[in-house]
């Protein structure tokens, strides 16, 4: 199932814990679940490895704070974006681990990755539980578009930030009629 539903973009996710400390995640289960109010969906899993059974540090920053951050990832991010993917101490700054810049929300307590050629801020909807997995829906509170992603009347310019997209494992560079596997 997760090979066929094809590409998938990435939602790179930025929380803060109650303690302030800063974590960074990549989610391929990602979308837009509404127009109006404007809501975004990701899906998160169970911890895996040697964190197998365990909860996400990303899904516990948000059940505390109501608040995170999907930043869209550009090609330019692909290695932060992956090396933001591995299984780290939940008291390490991530943005620091993978050298990208957090940028201060503007209507939420999370920065965004101000390298990120869009943001969108984030309150928390509510949480469904969907199996093994949790469906987190968040009102978009902000939008952050860098003015070269953006193409005028409320069009984005996709060639200009060219963005990620998940292949069943690989990464693909979205482009206006095709994709490539990134390796």
């Amino acid at each position: 199932m997760i090979g066929s539903v094809v590409p998938r973009p990435i939602a790179w996710v930025s929380t803060r814990s109650k303690d302030g400390v800063l974590n960074l995640a990549p989610f391929s289960f990602f979308t837009v679940a509404s127009r109006n109010p404007p809501t975004l969906l990701i899906s998160i899993g169970p911890g895996v490895g040697d964190r197998e059974g365990t909860v996400k540090d990303t899904l516990v920053n948000i059940r505390e704070t109501g608040e995170y951050v999907i930043n869209m990832v550009s090609s330019s991010l692909v290695e932060s974006m992956q090396q933001s993917s591995a299984d780290v101490s939940s008291g390490e700054n991530e943005f620091e681990l993978v050298g990208v810049t957090p940028n201060p929300g503007k209507r939420v307590n999370v920065p965004s990755v101000l390298e990120a050629p869009i943001a969108f801020e984030l309150t928390l909807d509510r949480i469904i539980e969907v199996g093994t997995d949790h469906l987190v829906l968040g009102t978009v509170e902000q939008a952050q578009v860098d003015h070269e992603a953006y193409a005028g009347d409320y069009k984005i310019a996709i060639e200009n930030w060219r963005p990620v997209a998940s292949l069943a494992g690989d990464y693909a560079l979205i482009k206006p009629a095709f994709s490539i596997n990134i390796k």
